[in-house]
């Protein structure tokens, strides 16, 4: 009851070296789904891909010159 397994789930385990056994519950994903909350990404526009793009590129053409 404590580990909230139900007849059929599957388990892991872990022998450690001084004995002691760890046992927990195997989830299958779909018991995992919604655990976490969603956030959508905000949408970017294309001036601002542009931007970071040619920020990047020439962030990058600066670092193989001082190589």
């Amino acid at each position: 009851e404590h580990l909230g397994l139900r007849p059929g789930d599957r388990v892991k385990f872990f022998v450690h070296p001084d004995g002691s056994v760890v046992l927990l519950p195997k989830l299958p994903l779909s018991r995992l789904r919604g655990i976490l909350r969603q956030t959508r990404p905000k949408p970017v526009t294309l001036k601002a891909m542009e931007e970071a793009v040619s920020s990047g590129v020439a962030g990058n053409a600066r670092r193989r010159k001082e190589k």
